[in-house]
């Protein structure tokens, strides 16, 4: 979440107009993320979430995130509903950006996870993807391989200003990447951004998860991977095993792996931090400041992409195989 368009009373007064909530009480800025402007609002309707769409999301994709929201909420999945405007429907627009009010969550995010918050995670995502197996809309992944070489070519000329030799590197990796990358693994709708931000916990429990808008079609395992990258390393960049273990073990709990999706698991890691330092990348070279947004260092995903580089065996995540 972030803000990157602001609006005033009187627009948002006119917005909300439209929607079966009350009259405003109170709005604030959102400064937590990358990709959207984002409003917490309180109203006599109570408190909601208000995103307006920019950068990396098309607005023809917005039903399927908004119907994926409903059908896993359907599904017993705990996330945010998309509130219905009086002529029924689900995205309106504000400030000349397609936008739409979303129920507020209760609970917090771990900036500490613990294994057992990690286990939690494993368990939660392992039903989000069983939840979604029957939603009828598809949505291919725009930040799939082809999509991070689109990134990479932008962003590529100024790599070595965040670290000399980068861009040598960041070659080799595409170039080994791409060329094992796995096809014929399990496939379905994947959440595809599960970090720490993005999952709020009560009583040590999940009770909700929340930014589907990077939800698509892939590799359920491709899933895994990109949350062993965003909840098991440490800030000194170690990997923490005993978290990796505890997430792999809740997610098999609900949906045991294939063996071959255990052993993609190096290759998969991998490729997820690329994909994640590479749009970080993009962000800290192109963002302009001034903009109520976090930018987050892509170095901490080179550090995580070159460990991955070094991994032998999927054992090595602390995933049971046997």
């Amino acid at each position: 979440m972030a803000v990157y368009t602001d609006i005033s009373e009187e627009e948002l007064g006119a917005f909300l107009g439209e929607y079966p909530v009350g009259e405003l009480l109170s709005y604030k800025g959102i400064a937590e993320g990358t990709e959207n402007s984002n409003y917490l609002l309180h109203t006599f309707g109570g408190a909601f979430i208000l995103t307006l769409y920019e950068r990396r999301v098309d607005k023809a994709d917005l039903p399927f995130f908004l119907g994926l929201m409903e059908h896993l909420a359907r599904k017993g999945v705990t996330c945010p509903l998309p509130v219905h405007r009086r002529d029924g429907q689900t995205i309106g627009e504000l400030a000349g950006r397609p936008a739409a009010l979303i129920t507020f969550l209760e609970g917090m995010w771990m900036r500490r996870p613990t294994p057992q918050h990690c286990r939690e995670v494993g368990k939660a995502l392992a039903g989000l993807h069983q939840a979604a197996a029957d939603f009828p809309l598809t949505r291919k992944n725009a930040l799939s391989p082809g999509g991070w070489m689109h990134l990479w070519e932008g962003a590529k000329g100024r790599a070595d200003e965040v670290e000399p030799g980068l861009e040598r590197e960041v070659e080799a990796e595409f170039a080994e990447i791409t060329r094992y990358w796995p096809t014929d693994l399990p496939s379905g709708i994947i959440h595809a951004d599960l970090f720490p931000d993005n999952v709020f916990f009560l009583g040590g429990k999940v009770s909700g998860i929340i930014d589907f808008y990077f939800a698509c079609n892939d590799l359920l395992a491709y899933d895994i991977a990109t949350c062993l990258n965003a909840w098991c390393f440490e800030k000194d960049t170690s990997y923490n095993l005993t978290k990796g273990a505890a997430l792999l073990a809740g997610y098999q709990s609900v949906r045991p792996l294939e063996p071959s999706e255990a052993e993609a698991l190096p290759l998969l890691a991998r490729g997820s931090a690329l994909r994640f330092m590479l749009t970080r990348l993009h962000d800290w070279l192109t963002i302009p400041d001034g903009a109520l947004v976090n930018k987050r260092d892509p170095m901490e995903y080179v550090r995580r992409l070159r460990f991955h580089r070094q991994v032998a065996a999927p054992t090595e995540y602390g995933i049971d195989i046997a």
